[in-house]
């Protein structure tokens, strides 16, 4: 995965995700359309990003 890549697919599923249109355990197929991924590949890139998301948005949670 190239940085670049990262950031785009990342970018993508935050987009996708903020727009309410999937469940985001139902993302990989739109991943696949959008950027031409296989299935495995695309189930992989969302499972990253799921792991990710929470570091990645700590700082637009608020104060606890």
């Amino acid at each position: 995965m190239q940085e670049q890549d990262r950031d785009d697919v990342y970018r993508y599923l935050d987009e996708l995700r903020d727009s309410g249109e999937t469940n985001m355990f139902g993302a990989a197929p739109y991943l696949q359309e959008t950027f031409g991924f296989e299935r495995s590949v695309a189930r992989q890139w969302l499972l990253e990003w799921m792991r990710t998301f929470t570091d990645r948005h700590a700082k637009e949670a608020p104060d606890a």
